[in-house]
């Protein structure tokens, strides 16, 4: 693991009643440091944290800074029925399809409910809320600014919440309001330098849109080192990868992704996405009617209708895009799928128009990646394609 000490623990919980063993141990030598048990009442699991943070900075002698010792004090909660509340909105919120993000959004809504100055519960409404039309699960219009006054209602009890600041950050960032989500990204890891989520949107969404691909790999890496569990992290950065155009690495990074979790659909059509642009097209269908087996999402059935006609399966490929005009009709489904079949079909001015009618509407947020995305490169010498670039990066003129 390359680390030089490990904490290992465990928790057992009856009713409200839980025990916590905790022990530091030296990894070359294998010994032990420091060790504890605790019997405490749920909520008081946060004094827990504090107390074992503590005794770990001593046993290696560590100099916290100011942000560290407050990290180390801080109780979001009293109410331990909204701290579970919120726990399980965090586990659905990883899940990333868009039934569990519904999921995620009744939990932490309860949870606010409950207690209504808990920060992190309001951070979790806009995280999930700004993720929602993500996974067609909903509009932008409808959603945003539920997500928007969330963030802003979690920094307004907690202005050292760092979830706030990043919920803030990566919707300001998808209205394309790029300067201040940068401001909102660099706080959140100034408040806490640890917080994977931040790292990781930081990476995925603004430094890789603006084409800060140096930066965007460092913040990527960064944030699987932190979570090296997380699906979402993972894949993530394997997509920061592909949008630097390190297929290979891409691949092998999506691939260490699904090892950890072979039916996390979200990887395996971005694993196809990558295929397709690498040109194995036959690579990139498998992937796609995987991921569509594990979830009916609209993104791996967009990427499945390119390749389908790519492969001289037009039909098929119209199919699809017909599915995806019936689907829309009933639900939200994001103009660039669209856009990307009819590029895909060659028909380019049916692509830009879709595109241009998106920031018209501000019906969507995939313009944010338009300066980078590898789908819009058979767009990029179109006249209209640099104007609509020049409208969202006024620093790309044609």
């Amino acid at each position: 693991m390359g680390v030089a000490n490990i904490l290992e623990g465990s928790v057992q919980k009856a009713g409200d009643q839980v025990r916590i063993t905790v022990q530091l141990i030296r990894a070359l030598s294998d010994s032990h440091l420091w060790a504890e048990t605790y019997d405490r009442k749920l909520i008081d699991t946060f004094g827990v944290e504090s107390d074992v943070a503590q005794k770990i900075a001593s046993s290696l002698e560590a100099k916290l800074t100011g942000s560290e010792k407050r990290a180390i004090a801080a109780r979001p909660t009293e109410n331990s029925e909204a701290y579970q509340l919120y726990l399980k909105g965090r586990f659905f919120w990883n899940k990333r399809t868009g039934q569990d993000l519904k999921v995620a959004l009744d939990y932490f809504q309860k949870a606010v409910a409950t207690d209504p100055n808990y920060a992190a519960a309001y951070a979790g409404v806009g995280d999930t809320c700004m993720l929602i039309p993500l996974f067609s699960a909903g509009t932008p219009k409808e959603y945003f600014p539920k997500a928007e006054a969330a963030a802003r209602r979690a920094i307004a009890l907690d202005e050292t919440t760092a979830e706030g600041h990043a919920a803030l950050a990566n919707l300001v960032f998808l209205e394309m309001n790029f300067t201040e989500a940068e401001k909102e990204f660099r706080r959140a890891i100034e408040l806490d330098p640890n917080y994977a989520t931040a790292h990781h949107w930081f990476s995925n969404s603004l430094l890789a849109s603006l084409g800060r691909f140096d930066e965007a790999i460092a913040e990527g890496k960064r944030s699987v080192e932190l979570d090296p569990l997380s699906l979402i992290n993972n894949a993530d950065f394997g997509s920061t990868l592909m949008v630097a155009r390190r297929y290979d690495e891409a691949i092998a990074q999506l691939q260490r992704t699904l090892a950890l979790d072979a039916n996390f659909y979200y990887a395996h059509w971005n694993l196809g996405e990558v295929l397709y642009y690498k040109g194995d097209l036959a690579g990139c269908i498998r992937e796609c009617e995987k991921a569509r087996s594990l979830e009916e999402d609209p993104e791996a059935l967009g990427l499945l209708a390119q390749a389908y006609i790519k492969t001289g399966r037009k039909a098929e490929g119209l199919k699809i895009l017909a599915e995806l005009n019936e689907t829309a009709r009933r639900s939200y489904v994001r103009p660039e799928l669209f856009a990307m079949i009819y590029t895909a079909l060659g028909d380019k001015s049916k692509a830009i128009r879709l595109l241009e009618d998106e920031y018209q509407n501000r019906d969507g947020f995939d313009l944010t990646g338009i300066k980078t995305d590898p789908r819009l490169d058979p767009l990029r010498d179109e006249p209209r394609f640099q104007e609509l670039l020049a409208k969202v990066f006024p620093g790309n003129r044609p």
